[in-house]
């Protein structure tokens, strides 16, 4: 029953935040800091109404550089609530082309200067990628992606997909990753409270001077850090309950 009241809850408000929205990114179209501002309009009744409890430690993602590639694990849709407590100043993020139809979100998402990505045609994706490229060299924004690709449904860790760290090199800024607790399968909705999360962001990895041909030890070593972080992470969490 708490379910089902929670999921109305939820709908109504998915509806409510993307209309307001939408009505910033008309007042002010494309401003990069739109995105924060937005992802704090989904996160903060959303985790309200699920009770769950985010607790964060995630000093060097407050305290980025200016301009980055931020990167986190990607474990399901509840990602956009669970994130949005902490997506620093501008900072745009990178989508799937197929977004612009979600009705609201979709509009959102793209007047909010996020990056729509046509995976399906090679030459609008690489014209993509070297936008957001100019886009960190040159604007003071960061951006955020989920180098898994897909949602992993909180099992290990998915291999990293090449795009963000093709930018970070192509742009010579440093990457953050950001991590969650594997909270999907621990989540009881049904319940009062539903649970607790941890996230936390680790120190920046520079990329100055690297070469692609240095892509896949760069890909390699932030991964192992995540597995890392997250294993760690979920052992404070079983120990606590």
């Amino acid at each position: 029953m708490l379910f089902c009241l929670r999921m109305l809850l939820m709908g109504l408000h998915f509806m409510v935040a993307g209309v307001l929205g939408v009505l910033l990114g008309i007042c002010r179209p494309f401003n990069p800091d739109n995105s924060r501002l937005c992802a704090r309009l989904y996160a903060l009744p959303a985790m309200w109404m699920l009770r769950l409890r985010v607790k964060t430690h995630v000093d060097s993602l407050r305290d980025k550089p200016q301009s980055c590639v931020i990167i986190a694990n990607h474990q399901s849709n509840y990602d956009l609530f669970v994130f949005g407590t902490v997506v620093p100043y501008r900072t745009v993020c990178i989508g799937k082309k197929s977004l612009k139809w979600v009705p609201l979100f979709g509009q959102l998402f793209w007047l909010a200067g996020n990056v729509l990505i046509d995976r399906g045609n090679a030459q609008k994706a690489r014209r993509s990628m070297l936008k957001t490229t100019h886009t960190l060299q040159h604007e003071d924004t960061s951006i955020w992606v989920f180098p898994e690709g897909t949602r992993n449904m909180g099992e290990s860790l998915l291999p990293f997909k090449k795009g963000a760290f093709q930018m970070a090199i192509a742009a010579g800024v440093p990457i953050v990753p950001v991590c969650v607790s594997t909270y999907v399968k621990q989540m009881k909705l049904n319940r009062w409270d539903s649970g607790d999360i941890l996230i936390r962001s680790l120190a920046p990895i520079p990329t100055a001077g690297l070469t692609q041909d240095d892509m896949p030890a760069l890909m390699a070593n932030c991964r192992e850090q995540m597995i890392t972080c997250i294993e760690d992470m979920d052992r404070v969490l079983n120990a606590a309950s």
